[in-house]
C-alpha cells in the first residue's frame, strides 16, 4: 500500500492513525486554495523521499468532524501525530518548514530494525557536499520548486530566461533540503535564492543573469567555461 493515501471516510482514517507509535503525517487541504497546491507537491515529494513515514491527505470541508478535531482553522496545514498524539503542526504553504519538520521526526523510523550509532555513517561535511552540488553540472541553479514546477516568481523568470537562451543546467530544489538552503548562502556568501553557477562559480541571482542576458554575455560566459 501507498504510504501517501487519500482520505475517502471517516473510518478509513481512524483506522490509518491507529498504529501504534506510528509517525503519521496529516496534510488538510482544498481544491480552490492555490497554496495546497504548492503544499500538496510538497507533500507528494516528501512521501516518496520518506518510505517509512505515513502521509495522508484530507480534504478539509469534506470531512468536518476531523478537521474540528485537529482544529484546522485555515488550508494548508500540515499536522505531525507520533503515537496519536500531535507532535508538530504548520500552518500555511510553508513548504520548508514543513520539510524540516517531517525530516526530524522521520529520523529513526525504519522499516527494519534500528541500528545502533556504530553502524551509522557519519554525515558529509556539509560544505563538501555543496562544494559537489555546486560542481555536478557544467550550469547549475538553486531554485525554489522545480523547472516544470517553480514555487516562487523570481525562479519562474529564471527558469524562463534559461529556456529563452537554450541554456542547459541542472538545478537543485532547496525547499527540499533546509540543509542546503541555508549552508549555500553562507558557503557562497549570497543571501537570497535563486543562485546560478557556472563551472563551480557562482555567477549571481535573477538580476545579475538579467544584466547578462542584456548585454549579450551569458552565452559567452557559459560557452567560456565549457
Amino acid at each position: 500500500m501507498s504510504n501517501l493515501v487519500d482520505i475517502t471516510s471517516d473510518n478509513q482514517f481512524s483506522s490509518l492513525i491507529s498504529k501504534k507509535d506510528a509517525v503519521i503525517v496529516l496534510d488538510f487541504w482544498a481544491p480552490w486554495a492555490e497554496p495546497c497546491k504548492q503544499m500538496n507537491d510538497v507533500i507528494a515529494e516528501l512521501a516518496g523521499k520518506f518510505s517509512s513515514l505515513q502521509f495522508l491527505k484530507i480534504e478539509a470541508e469534506n470531512f468536518a468532524d476531523i478537521s474540528e478535531e485537529y482544529e484546522i482553522a485555515a488550508v494548508p496545514t500540515v499536522i505531525v501525530l507520533k503515537g496519536g498524539k500531535i507532535v508538530e503542526r504548520v500552518e500555511g504553504a510553508k513548504a520548508a518548514e514543513v520539510t524540516n519538520v517531517v525530516a526530524k521526526h522521520a529520523k529513526g523510523v525504519s522499516g527494519t530494525k534500528a541500528t545502533g550509532d556504530a553502524d551509522v555513517k557519519p554525515a558529509k561535511d556539509l560544505n563538501s557536499r555543496l562544494k559537489e552540488l555546486i560542481e555536478s553540472a557544467n550550469v547549475m541553479v538553486f531554485i525554489k520548486g522545480t523547472p516544470s514546477q517553480p514555487r516562487c516568481g523570481f525562479t519562474r523568470q529564471l527558469i524562463d530566461i534559461l529556456a529563452e537562451q537554450q541554456v542547459k543546467y541542472s538545478s537543485f530544489n532547496i525547499l527540499m533540503d533546509e540543509e542546503v538552503r541555508q549552508g549555500l548562502k553562507a558557503y557562497s556568501n549570497w543571501p537570497t535564492y535563486p543562485q546560478m553557477y557556472v563551472k563551480g562559480e557562482l555567477i549571481g541571482g535573477l538580476d545579475i543573469v538579467k544584466e547578462l542576458v542584456a548585454s549579450g554575455e551569458l552565452k559567452e560566459t557559459i560557452e567560456e567555461a565549457s
